[in-house]
């Protein structure tokens, strides 16, 4: 708005200083520069100001004005992908028809394997696949070019086709876009390890019987070890399978060795349930030629006890073949279910240990908690009694710190019993999970799978039922252990994995089972006792 207006100036020029400061406070505001004291026409700009506005210099106006700023200058958050999406769940009728369609209910003689099915059929892309590398997987691990689907139903190897190409499906691949593949695959990786791990575990028992579980695992570390991996699939010539469109030994290791840790433990996943056991011991030391007398396979030097003790005829003076252990079926009247893997654990020389304080006033509480020895219907009862006897040493044997007679006789420990036991719950409890949760991807139960069976927690099973009393100790070591639980607890870790070892050995994977589900709760699904 402008107003024009003649001034006649009758004051100072210290008057019209001190009237424009004072003018300042007035809406009305003149520009001292058009001001002029010669009479002439003086023009006078005015702006309207909003009296509620507050002052330019007041601390709400600023941050009124830092909040205008950040609400239209925010930066756009990223759109999150797909597949973390929420989506509405399934009504009843739906989510029904679709377990009831799902290959994993479509074998029930079957259950583990069927759990390991794909959620879904395999569609066009998938049936592309298994046209043209399928036969080039068989050839190179030994197995008949005809489909599997020619067997019958009855038999485990018709889903062989079907779990093969799983087992090549990595997570970098083409077709892990879609689920069924990506889950399938997982899940099949996730049990092929605890088969690997059991496997050896028991063929380097049976072939190593004086040695300590320690070398025994290096040796298991250097045949299967993620670093090594990559040699045995290039020596069965499976590596076009697994990058069809890189040379593996141009890539770095980083995007080279989980790929192949993935491909190996799922292949010999889908073999164990096709198969068994003996065919994994094939495809290891005839396919993929893992030699256990190689030279980068021997543990390294260490100071061995001498072991006075002997050892099972069918041991001695020579090291049992992979052939051996593939094909060795126990006898008719075998006393127990693994009778040459207990042999390998148990020395002969246990017998001297009969009718010590231990084997009177704790066995029977240990046996009784237990819920041993287990009915059993032998055609003759001197077999029944026989292994009650050696029941009862094993459990003994579960028992013993190695404290007590570690350097004298370095095999009345549990540490042999305790090895096999970790990898036989290991096994049993991801066949549990499973067969439990067909839906879950591989990475969940994985991490479900590591807190179950956590070394803390496998302890405090056992002193759950009061079992840690019977721990037979060195006197030194008892005085150590008595005021403190860090020391103690792994040693109660030990004795749970070596009652579960000797489990398998006598009873067999269904006792490892009831332990483990129905005595010591390791899903913590059972009501406890409200004490007051």
């Amino acid at each position: 708005m402008e107003l024009t207006s003649s001034f006649l100036h009758h004051h100072s020029p210290a008057s019209s200083s001190s009237s424009f400061y004072s003018s300042s406070t007035f809406p009305l505001q003149i520009n001292p520069k058009n001001l002029s004291f010669h009479p002439r026409i003086i023009r006078v700009v005015c702006v309207a100001v909003d009296p509620k506005e507050l002052p330019s210099n007041s601390p709400q106006r600023l941050l009124k004005e830092l909040a205008e700023r950040k609400r239209y200058t925010a930066p756009k958050k990223p759109v999150p992908p797909k597949r973390y999406i929420l989506k509405p769940p399934l009504d009843d009728a739906k989510l029904a028809q679709r377990f009831l369609n799902s290959p994993q209910l479509s074998l029930k003689s079957f259950p583990l394997l069927s759990s390991c099915l794909p959620c879904s059929r395999l569609n066009n892309a998938d049936k592309t696949w298994i046209d043209e590398y399928l036969l080039e997987a068989k050839q190179a691990l030994g197995y008949p070019l005809e489909p599997s689907e020619s067997f019958g139903d009855e038999n485990p190897a018709k889903q062989f086709d079907t779990l093969l190409y799983l087992a090549f499906q990595h997570p970098t691949c083409e077709r892990t876009n879609a689920k069924h593949v990506r889950c399938g695959h997982s899940r099949l990786s996730f049990l092929g390890e605890y088969v690997l791990e059991l496997g050896l575990c028991e063929f380097f028992l049976q072939r190593y019987p004086r040695e300590s579980p320690g070398p025994m695992r290096e040796r298991v570390y250097a045949l299967i070890g993620k670093r090594y991996l990559p040699e045995w699939i290039k020596a069965a010539r499976l590596q076009n399978l697994v990058f069809p469109f890189d040379e593996m030994d141009k890539m770095r290791r980083s995007d080279r060795e989980p790929p192949v840790k993935s491909v190996f433990w799922a292949l010999f996943g889908a073999i164990y349930l096709c198969f068994g056991m003996p065919e994994v011991y094939r495809v290891l030391f005839e396919v993929f030629g893992m030699d256990p007398e190689a030279e980068e396979c021997q543990p390294r030097l260490r100071r061995q006890l001498e072991d006075v003790d002997f050892v099972s005829v069918e041991f001695e003076q020579r090291k049992l073949s992979w052939q051996e252990v593939a094909t060795y079926k126990p006898p008719e009247d075998a006393l127990f279910a693994h009778p040459r893997l207990f042999r390998a654990c148990v020395p002969p020389g246990m017998h001297r240990f009969r009718g010590n304080i231990w084997d009177f006033e704790s066995r029977p509480l240990v046996m009784r908690t237990l819920g041993y020895p287990l009915p059993k219907e032998d055609r003759i009862p001197a077999i029944t009694q026989a292994r009650n006897i050696e029941l009862g040493l094993g459990l003994q044997l579960a028992f013993l710190h190695p404290s007590k007679f570690k350097f004298e006789h370095p095999r009345f420990c549990f540490e042999r019993l305790e090895y096999v036991g970790q990898k036989i719950q290991d096994l049993v409890m991801a066949e549990r999970l499973l067969m439990k949760h067909l839906d879950a991807p591989g990475k969940w139960l994985t991490e479900r799978h590591r807190r179950v069976v956590m070394n803390k927690f496998c302890g405090r099973y056992l002193r759950d039922k009061y079992l840690h009393k019977y721990i037979i100790y060195s006197e030194q070591v008892e005085d150590a252990y008595e005021h403190n639980r860090r020391l103690r607890n792994p040693a109660t870790t030990a004795v749970q994995q070596a009652i579960h070892g000797l489990s398998y050995t006598v009873y067999g994977k269904p006792d490892v089972r009831r332990l483990m589900f129905e005595v010591f709760d390791f899903e913590q699904t059972q009501p406890k006792l409200v004490t007051r």
